[in-house]
């Protein structure tokens, strides 16, 4: 297969939404179609990860919460599928949105009974500025819930999308009968807890057919019909242009834990969902067709493997031929690395890969290289744009609880601030250690983490800031002046930059005041 066939094959794509509105569920259910796993539960009990489990994943089965991305391919119809399921809960939403750097479109999932909540709206902005294509899947209809309509309103009004439903349900909860493909125009009959059956999909070219009455009674057969010539004159026409310039976006109803309406969502985003899409640097846009190959670093996992103690980096790649044992130049670092054992995610198992193309999601090993936005090219130095960082909203003082361990504790604390999720600052003066965050429970997990893979034990102690600001400055004299002033309240993250810990923003506004010749930055990219 040629360079050109291998990218138009690939679909890759984060499915995103508020916890507890079935992501995971509906990642499981979508590799149990694609065949890419043959035991429903593997996702939650994590057997697909096997090798890629790490005993922190606990800490998720313990909640019922996503904490990390999950990375999974799988084949499809001659199509190389690649999903990245992110975290819901708003603690960890920086990994999702430097996931949604790295995707080409997004599946949103909400809850039939809850409608759309406030996670699910921030997330859907940040695929909105980027016009990122985006599917919306109704889920849970086996329970009771809101009205198809009402849903309906809510993605136009709270989403800001524009809606364009492609199946519609025929009750819901107690009554509910299945959905109708208004896209494929078959009635699909639900039938709970069991893989759906080919004999349960029933083709309608014409839903005024009186055969309909025969599947689904009566009283839900009018009920359908009228809801659907409601839809027919109040919603937009399918345009797949508009879709893939995210102007438009259709809405499927399902129930993922009974494997129900996920089949008509594979199948229309397989036919619908954009290939690799240019990326823009820096310099210059990306074009995923050109031959040199260029991707950039969108995460960060220490431990992939507890039993290694590996670290991976996730390489979306965006353009060219990525290869094994080939030299690429580390952009920042300005050296040339090679890897001898990149791997891809094939949901039941990691793989050693020969080669990768544009849309693929490559692990690298490595050693400490890398950063979160780095970028790996033939030669090219260009940096990506859009890449987010956030500055720390909670902070914490972290004390050793171990003294035998201290090298442990060092070791994992510099390892899980490369992840990304939180960030370390050490006094100037004193040295005391200070992990801020963007949400509480990272603190939980980072300690958990540190037990359970480094062997090292922490307590927090509470400490009130306001914010972290990364400093540069153009007057020698004045940073002097305002060094020997602040001392107390100066410190470097992990990579030596000098930050200012802002206690309150009365303090913060005082200090930009009186030092206009310091630039105060709110988040660590300095550029």
């Amino acid at each position: 297969m040629g360079f050109t066939e291998e990218i138009q094959r690939r679909k890759t794509f984060g499915i995103v939404s508020h916890p507890d509105a079935g992501k995971t569920t509906l990642t499981e259910k979508l590799l149990l179609f694609g065949g890419a796993i043959q035991v429903a539960g593997a996702v939650k009990s994590n057997k697909i990860k096997k090798s890629a489990t790490s005993d922190f994943m606990e800490i998720e089965r313990q909640r019922g919460i996503s904490v990390a991305t999950s990375v999974m391919g799988f084949n499809y119809r001659d199509k190389q599928i690649n999903i990245l399921d992110t975290p819901g809960h708003k603690d960890f939403q920086e990994d999702t949105y430097r996931t949604l750097t790295a995707v080409d479109s997004a599946i949103v999932v909400i809850d039939v009974a809850k409608g759309v909540e406030t996670q699910t709206e921030k997330l859907v902005e940040v695929c909105r500025m980027r016009k990122t294509p985006m599917i919306v899947f109704i889920n849970k209809l086996d329970r009771e819930g809101k009205d198809g309509f009402d849903l309906l309103d809510e993605v136009e009004q709270k989403l800001g999308l524009s809606a364009c439903p492609l199946s519609w349900p025929i009750g819901m909860g107690q009554r509910f009968k299945g959905v109708y493909s208004i896209y494929e125009k078959k009635l699909v009959l639900f039938n709970p807890h069991g893989k759906q059956q080919e004999e349960d999909v029933v083709e309608f070219n014409d839903y005024n057919d009186p055969e309909l009455e025969n599947h689904v009674g009566e009283g839900p057969a009018a009920e359908l019909r009228e809801e659907l010539t409601m839809i027919d004159e109040v919603y937009p026409k399918f345009d797949k242009e508009a879709y893939l310039n995210g102007d438009l976006n259709p809405v499927f109803f399902g129930s993922a834990i009974n494997n129900f309406g996920v089949r008509e969502l594979l199948d229309c985003f397989t036919e619908i969902a954009p290939n690799p899409l240019p990326r823009e640097t820096e310099e210059r846009v990306i074009d995923p067709y050109e031959k040199k190959f260029t991707g950039f670093v969108f995460k960060i996992h220490a431990n992939m493997d507890p039993k290694h103690r590996d670290r991976i980096a996730f390489l979306r790649i965006c353009s060219g031929e990525f290869k094994r044992n080939t030299n690429y130049l580390h952009v920042r670092n300005g050296k040339k690395m090679k890897f001898p054992n990149p791997t891809t995610f094939m949901a039941s198992k990691k793989e050693i890969v020969e080669a990768a193309y544009p849309g693929d999601i490559v692990g690298l090993y490595d050693s400490g290289n890398f950063k979160i936005g780095d970028s790996l090219t033939e030669g090219e130095k260009i940096q990506f744009k859009g890449i987010p960082s956030f500055s720390p909203e909670q902070f914490r003082i972290v004390h050793n609880a171990d003294p035998m361990k201290s090298k442990q504790l060092a070791k994992g604390l510099s390892q899980l601030m490369d992840e990304g999720v939180a960030q370390m600052f050490t006094k100037e003066f004193g040295g005391t250690r200070i992990i801020g965050t963007v949400g509480a429970l990272q603190f939980e997990v980072i300690q958990y983490r540190l037990e359970h893979e480094y062997g090292a034990k922490c307590s927090y102690e509470p400490l009130h800031l306001h914010k972290a600001c990364w400093l540069t400055w153009e007057d020698e004299a004045q940073y002097k002046d305002f060094q020997t002033r602040r001392k107390r309240d100066i410190a470097k993250d992990k990579d030596g930059n000098i930050v200012f810990l802002a206690e309150s923003s009365w303090q913060l506004k005082t200090m930009q005041e009186n030092y206009p010749k310091i630039q105060f930055h709110f988040t660590s990219e300095l550029t």
